[in-house]
């Protein structure tokens, strides 16, 4: 019943209807993105990750306070983290926020202290760096990135962003409290209206806050290039969810009285698992949204494996090598995944991992505009060398052990020598040189 639900919302989304101008069109098209989202929200895997991230913060929490305090002492600021742990707990409930964050500080001021000896802080920071590894594999998994940093520049990176986080955190929550206890700002904020202004300004502030953290991880984090707009988007939608799950969770610690009935004092540990488990949920939800913000031709498909036929593959190597060579030659506008996913009707993932292809095969390159141009003269760029790559794109599993078959083996050479002598010395510009050349329009529509 489940699968005719969604095929029935995915021909809706996706369908004639949506490629229609006028107000149906584009409301479908704009639909498309909260639609994907949800979807693969409900196919589980996301929810996997977002409880293994829970099972991570666990681990990594008092590490990462520690390490802060440690960074923040050097400056005299250690108890201006207080504020800021108060705030992640604040659904809670004011009661059993104030109860976490005074334990968890607690803990971290020890383990900051050295009580715990050079081995055991060397195991917690190991535990941190663990931690942010997992949520670089599963921002990696949203994003389609196959390759994760490696482990010296991960190294360099993660330690940079614990030392700079805490400072700057920190840093924006003071220049704040500065700014507001400043005279001339306190002798303004007196006026009727700009009163109306600071209470507003007050009840923005953490979902600025939330906004900004999610907008530099979903930039950071993922080992590829996220533009700017895509990330602060996804933080918008996330910031706000964030802020209205916290207030919808508050009302439901405060009211149900059947987790405490249940877990007797625990009942607040249990609360917190929640409330971390909806925080990264929420968390990779917008990154999810970002990713199809900046790669829209990936909407139809979402994170299913997309596994093309060997013929679809030539096919898709052939045409996209065509299109960048001849845009090439006539100048023009360069051709990107997203273009040629549109133009061609396919799902962004697929000429990806073909464009991924030929980049490693020296075919072709991908410049800092995720541009896609000749890694040299198409002339000298042999189609037989195209189709080979295409045939030989691997499947990502061992390859089977070769078992002679004379008659096989046979067939299969001379197939290989009448591929070979049809291609001859044809190159690609060959191809693009051919006469007369169809006139080929970008298709309209935001994805595929």
């Amino acid at each position: 019943m489940w699968l005719r639900i969604w095929a029935l919302l995915d021909w809706c989304f996706f369908g004639p209807a949506s490629a229609r101008p006028g107000l149906l069109g584009t409301s479908l098209r704009v639909l498309r993105y909260p639609y994907a989202v949800l979807r693969d929200l409900s196919r589980g895997e996301i929810n996997l990750r977002a409880m293994g991230l829970v099972y991570t913060t666990l681990l990594s929490l008092i590490p990462l306070l520690a390490f802060s305090f440690a960074i923040l002492k050097i400056f005299g600021a250690r108890h201006d983290l207080e504020p800021v742990v108060f705030e992640f707990f604040r659904p809670l409930g004011t009661a059993a926020a104030q109860e976490l964050t005074t334990r968890v500080l607690g803990f971290a001021g020890r383990v900051s202290s050295g009580i715990v000896g050079s081995l055991g802080l060397t195991l917690l920071v190991w535990t941190l760096i663990g931690t942010i590894k997992k949520v670089e594999d599963s921002f990696n998994f949203l994003w389609h990135v196959e390759q994760p940093r490696s482990f010296a520049r991960r190294l360099a990176e993660y330690t940079g962003f614990l030392i700079a986080a805490p400072m700057i955190l920190v840093g924006f929550v003071g220049l704040l409290h500065a700014t507001m206890a400043a005279a001339p700002v306190q002798e303004v904020v007196h006026l009727p209206v700009l009163q109306r202004l600071r209470g507003v300004g007050i009840a923005l502030a953490p979902f600025a806050m939330v906004t900004a953290f999610f907008t530099a991880l979903y930039m950071i984090v993922p080992n590829t290039r996220v533009h700017w707009r895509a990330a602060l988007t996804g933080a918008v939608v996330g910031g706000v969810l964030w802020v209205s799950m916290g207030k919808v969770f508050t009302a439901f610690v405060v009211y149900s009285t059947r987790l405490t009935v249940v877990y007797a004092g625990l009942s607040f540990v249990v609360a917190a698992l929640l409330w971390t488990y909806f925080g990264w949920l929420i968390l990779l939800a917008g990154a999810l949204l970002a990713f199809y913000l900046q790669n829209p031709t990936y909407l139809r498909v979402g994170l299913q494996p997309l596994r093309l036929s060997a013929v679809e593959l030539e096919q898709l190597a052939l045409r996209l090598m065509y299109l960048i060579g001849r845009s090439h030659v006539a100048g023009g506008r360069r051709w990107t995944v997203n273009r040629v996913a549109t133009e061609l009707g396919l799902p962004g993932v697929a000429v990806a991992q073909m464009t991924s292809a030929l980049e490693r095969a020296g075919i072709l390159v991908v410049s800092d505009d995720d541009e896609l141009l000749p890694s040299r003269d198409i002339g000298r760029i042999e189609v037989y060398d195209v189709l080979n790559i295409a045939r030989h794109l691997g499947s990502g599993v061992v390859a089977p052990r070769h078992l002679p078959v004379p008659a096989v083996d046979r067939l299969l050479a001379q197939l290989e020598d009448v591929r070979r002598n049809r291609c001859g010395t044809l190159t690609l510009r060959d191809l693009v040189d051919e006469a007369p050349r169809p006139q080929l329009t970008v298709a309209r529509g935001t994805g595929s």
